[in-house]
């Protein structure tokens, strides 16, 4: 199973994407207009090993917010993932029971290494 949370409109997931070229069984999941559920979350955490791992720290709304002046725990990262969709880091490539985080050039090639 390939599964693949992404923005749409977002050209370094683009690139990502175009880069993979995951194939027809992969299900993408653009995250904006079909929010993750916490169902979903549940599962990238069990194979990231954190909520902490999955959030995303370069969201604009991470300092708007106010949250870089926090103290953030597990279930904090939880909620703010569900709450606002750019809080997630992307893309999330998940294959069978990998999953890759974000778009560091180790993390893609990581990916595209797992589908070949």
């Amino acid at each position: 199973m390939v599964k693949i949370y992404h923005l749409g409109n977002c050209t370094t997931c683009q690139r990502i994407l175009k880069e993979l070229q995951p194939g027809p069984e992969a299900v993408l999941q653009d995250i904006k207009t079909e929010p993750i559920t916490p169902e979903q979350l549940e599962e990238m955490k069990k194979l990231a090993g954190s909520y902490e791992k999955l959030f995303s720290r370069r969201a604009m709304k991470y300092r708007a917010w106010g949250l870089n002046q926090q103290q953030l725990g597990e279930e904090d990262y939880r909620d703010y993932i569900l709450k606002e969709y750019t809080f997630l880091k992307r893309p999330v490539i998940i294959i069978d029971d990998q999953i890759f985080v974000g778009s560091a050039p180790k993390e893609v090639a990581a990916a595209k290494a797992a589908l070949a």
